[in-house]
């Protein structure tokens, strides 16, 4: 006679199977997810925010949110302020927000965009650091059927001449320590500038005054890239991003160069474009946040 089945244990089995887990994990990542969006309003919200309005930046109903945050806040993710009762980040979010900073290596990052930018644009591309004495390549990729560009690894590009150099002085040159240490650098590299052979390059890319450099850099700032056409390599031109920490500061360039036969060097062309998107989306990795 066949031994009596055990309801509990059938539905202990068919809790276990693959299909059941797949459903209730699904189920948990969709709550999880609905629950991000109230940490991803608060985070880029100017400040704390009355209830209604972070269920709004949220998408959801007031009382939905508020099931939400209740369990927020026993987990530190959330405070409210008892007197204004204003919902803002609590010190676990911040906990989890410094340990993601302090483990990021924006080269890594970028290093890792690299090959679908390459893709994307068919030019040769590079990232480059602040360095002991300027902005320094350290990664290189070149792409298929491109001119070559003598130039290497560990290079410091010069400020006014190339699209790194003239990218790394707009943002970072603008105020405190970073600006006292470029100005003086700017000015000699200026007057080395002045005494370099034109060789049939157009002198409107290449500042002869004090005055050229301000209005160029304002014009980086302005389209938010360095660029340089003839002026580091006769016939090569060439775009280099900004890409912003935590802190605003200047992380890194993402730098695009090619043959002005080949290379659209227009500011609004399809180069100019993707590496700005990329830019956006590095620095935006790396916890950026513009301000409005």
């Amino acid at each position: 006679m066949p031994a009596a089945k055990n309801p509990a244990s059938e539905a202990s089995h068919r809790r276990d199977t693959p299909e059941t887990d797949t459903e209730h994990l699904r189920a948990g990542i969709q709550s999880v997810e609905v629950g991000f969006e109230l940490l991803n309003a608060l985070s880029q919200a100017p400040g704390a925010l009355m209830l209604r309005d972070l269920a709004a930046a949220a998408g959801m109903s007031a009382a939905k949110a508020h099931r939400y945050l209740v369990s927020f806040q026993r987990m530190g993710l959330v405070m409210q302020d008892p007197v204004s009762t204003r919902y803002d980040l609590g010190p676990a979010s911040l906990r989890l927000g410094l340990a993601s900073l302090s483990r990021l290596d924006a080269v890594k990052l970028a290093r890792d965009r690299i090959p679908s930018l390459l893709a994307e644009t068919g030019h040769t591309l590079a990232i480059a650091v602040w360095g002991n004495q300027g902005p320094t390549m350290v990664h290189w990729a070149e792409a298929p059927q491109t001119v070559p560009v003598t130039l290497r690894l560990g290079d410091v590009m010069p400020l006014l001449t190339s699209a790194t150099g003239r990218c790394f002085a707009a943002f970072m040159g603008q105020e405190g320590r970073d600006a006292q240490r470029i100005a003086p650098m700017i000015r000699e590299e200026l007057a080395r500038v002045k005494k370099l052979p034109r060789n049939g390059l157009p002198l409107e890319d290449v500042p002869q005054t004090l005055q050229d450099v301000q209005a160029l850099l304002d014009e980086t700032r302005a389209q938010g890239l360095g660029r340089v056409v003839h002026s580091l390599l006769p016939g090569v031109g060439g775009f280099c991003a900004p890409v912003f920490d935590a802190q605003g500061r200047l992380a890194l360039g993402l730098v695009v160069l090619g043959s002005v036969a080949t290379l659209d060097t227009d500011w609004n062309g399809a180069p100019a474009q993707a590496l700005r998107r990329c830019a956006r989306q590095l620095s935006d990795d790396l916890g950026h946040r513009p301000t409005p």
